[in-house]
């Protein structure tokens, strides 16, 4: 499902398997428990690296699991279920005590792009994975939260109408054009793991106070971080 491994500063957190990654209430609390970990182990120069294995970074929300209720008004309650219960994973993301850098193995769409979101950089692949937002295509409203985090990471309104109006499915290359990701330069699943490994170190290398770092990165989102309950603690500077 997911596991979270420990290399010297950094650390990865990795959806395992083929599969497309779905988020149900068993995965969301799985992500949850080791960002629970990352932030208790985590010291001066930590850095979270979160990626997947197999063609999927994540395509979203459980849909199955939802329609597996056997009614509109079961299924209506379980994607409810999960959009609730996904949202301590974008805060927690928004919380840690450290950079945070998401590594697009391939396509992330719905709530998987927001998990990529939640993070303080995103790499992709040019030869394989998209973006998508899925919601106007099958008919479903964006929670409050989802649409803050896109007015909050994405900085123009084309790119957000792109994303969010259109349905399209937008590849590396433009995505990076658009300001949704940082990079986009990588050929394999292995080589966009590589670059997020070496921005991560060079990270590290600065040993950042993590508290002050993540109030500076809630500071940076007040609606968001509103609209989360979290809050920016100030921090003062001992040498002044």
């Amino acid at each position: 499902m997911c596991t979270l491994e420990k290399r010297g500063d950094l650390f990865l957190l990795t959806l395992t398997g083929d599969g497309e990654h779905r988020f149900n209430p068993d995965t969301i609390a799985s992500i949850l428990s080791l960002l629970d970990q990352a932030k208790s182990q985590s010291t001066r120069g930590s850095v979270l690296i979160t990626t997947a294995h197999g063609k999927f970074f994540s395509n979203g929300f459980d849909l199955a699991w939802a329609l597996a209720a056997g009614s509109k008004t079961g299924a209506a309650e379980r994607l409810h279920q999960m959009v609730e219960l996904f949202k301590p994973v974008v805060a927690a993301l928004l919380d840690l005590p450290m950079p945070t850098i998401a590594s697009l193995n391939g396509h992330a769409a719905a709530a998987g792009l927001m998990l990529a979101l939640s993070h303080d950089y995103i790499f992709m692949r040019k030869d394989r994975g998209v973006l998508y937002m899925s919601e106007v295509d099958i008919g479903l409203s964006m929670p409050d939260y989802f649409s803050a985090m896109v007015r909050a990471k994405i900085g123009t309104s084309a790119a957000r109408r792109e994303l969010l109006l259109s349905g399209k499915k937008i590849r590396g290359e433009e995505a990076a054009g658009l300001g949704i990701v940082d990079s986009a330069a990588h050929d394999s699943a292995e080589g966009v793991v590589e670059a997020t490994v070496r921005l991560g170190e060079k990270l590290a290398a600065r040993k950042w106070s993590g508290e002050v770092y993540a109030s500076i990165r809630k500071s940076l989102y007040p609606e968001l971080c509103g609209i989360l309950g979290l809050e920016a603690t100030i921090f003062a500077n001992p040498k002044l």
